[in-house]
């Protein structure tokens, strides 16, 4: 048994993302246990440990987050609360925005919002990457969502969700101002499904408002309306946490120009590699948690049932035995991979197949995004003043110190670097 014989919630607190994967190396283990907030908890890391956590229904995210953490990321009744055949009829509602159309739309409309944002851009003396994307997310998710969104509406909505994403990890005041926040955002969207239901309100079919305002459980039961627009936010708020993806994307093509230089061009057959490599080798998610819903033994460790177990989703990603160099940001480790192959390597954002599990739904919209992100990042002419683009890895959710800030393109900027940014 490998135990850390101290609660761990202040150094997992002040370490951040490689807290576990840390003390796994210190162990020489993929296991060891320790408490949290008091409570016993087991972490583990690694592909095998990925395949345990995500496969044959063995866990449930059930009480698994603090409450504080919950409301803003998951919430009652929502499709990551549920397990066995209800879990899997709601995942498969979110598998069915997933199609090769939805999402060539969703990228279309990115698009078309990045391009109407530089215009915007070139009256600021300054840009802040990550919040001008997120604005930029939110117009598009909702109007892919079949959402109206009037303009005076955005930035609350945009500030809405971004505090969810921002605070889930923090306690006190912080927090309780995100959750205040977010009951707002459960009135806008609850108000939305009624209005569909009522006939006030039409929404193209199969878009996410149309999917989940429809949607009935097992039994044939339409969803409560306020449930029904939980939902509707675990598609918009993901969505727009991308913003941190496309931030790293930027950060990844301002330190590695030779990529930068090969899209700019036109060469884009390493496109989607860039774009997992991104997901792999920055900071997104530290880690999953669930509670084990039955005994079970792994690795010689018995498991009993309701034991809290934590994994390791950023020490999987830059695990050496699974990617060569994984400290080296080096994309071309992507050609020809693929997730059915290897679906408990890449877990930035879940493990196991798409089909069932917990694994989340979204991954391909977060790819199209970012590929449409890189793209118009390395073919934008805008400038990179000097700044602090390093990450520290003690902040949750992670960022660049700056945020990645861009200058519209003027004479008297003599210390700045160009950018296709």
């Amino acid at each position: 048994m490998n135990r850390v014989p101290f609660d761990s919630t202040i150094p997992f607190l002040r370490e951040g993302y490689p807290f576990i994967s840390s003390r796994c190396d210190a162990l020489g283990t993929d296991l060891f246990t320790s408490r949290m907030a008091l409570r016993p908890i087991t972490f583990v890391r690694g592909a095998e440990a990925a395949e345990m956590f995500y496969g044959r229904d063995r866990f449930t995210r059930v009480g698994a987050l603090p409450p504080s953490a919950q409301h803003l990321l998951q919430d009652r009744g929502s499709v990551q609360l549920l397990d066995d055949e209800a879990h899997r009829h709601r995942h498969h509602a979110f598998l069915s925005l997933m199609t090769p159309t939805t999402m060539a739309r969703l990228g279309e409309l990115f698009e078309s919002e990045w391009n109407d944002a530089q215009t915007r851009w070139r009256a600021q003396r300054k840009i802040v990457l990550h919040d001008a994307v997120r604005e930029m997310l939110t117009r598009t998710v909702c109007a892919w969502a079949g959402i109206p969104l009037p303009e005076h509406q955005v930035r609350r909505r945009a500030r809405e969700f971004g505090l969810m994403i921002d605070n889930a990890p923090r306690f006190g005041p912080p927090n309780w101002y995100a959750r205040l926040r977010r009951m707002g955002t459960e009135r806008w969207a609850t108000s939305i499904i009624e209005r569909i239901r009522s006939g006030a309100l039409v929404v193209a079919g199969g878009t996410a408002a149309d999917v989940f305002a429809r949607h009935r459980d097992p039994e044939g039961n339409l969803l409560p309306a306020p449930t029904a627009a939980i939902e509707l936010i675990n598609v918009l708020r993901p969505t727009v946490a991308v913003a941190r993806f496309i931030v790293f994307a930027a950060v990844a093509l301002e330190e590695h120009p030779t990529w930068k230089a090969a899209f700019a061009a036109g060469q884009e057959a390493d496109l989607e590699p860039f774009v997992q490599e991104v997901r792999r080798y920055y900071p997104f998610f530290p880690s999953v948690a669930g509670h084990a819903r039955e005994p079970f033994t792994w690795h010689g460790h018995p498991f009993a049932k309701g034991d809290w177990v934590m994994l390791d989703l950023y020490g999987t990603c830059h695990d050496r035995r699974l990617w060569k160099n994984p400290g080296s940001f080096q994309p071309e480790r992507f050609r020809g991979w693929t997730w059915e192959e290897q679906p408990h390597t890449l877990i930035a954002q879940g493990a196991g197949p798409h089909g069932h599990g917990h694994r989340y739904p979204g991954e391909w919209s977060t790819v199209e995004l970012l590929k449409r992100a890189t793209r118009l990042l390395a073919t934008t002419d805008f400038l990179i003043p000097a700044q602090d683009l390093s990450i520290p890895l003690n902040r949750l959710p992670a960022l660049p110190r700056s945020r990645f800030v861009l200058t519209p393109r003027v004479s008297a900027e003599p210390h700045a670097r160009r950018s296709s940014s």
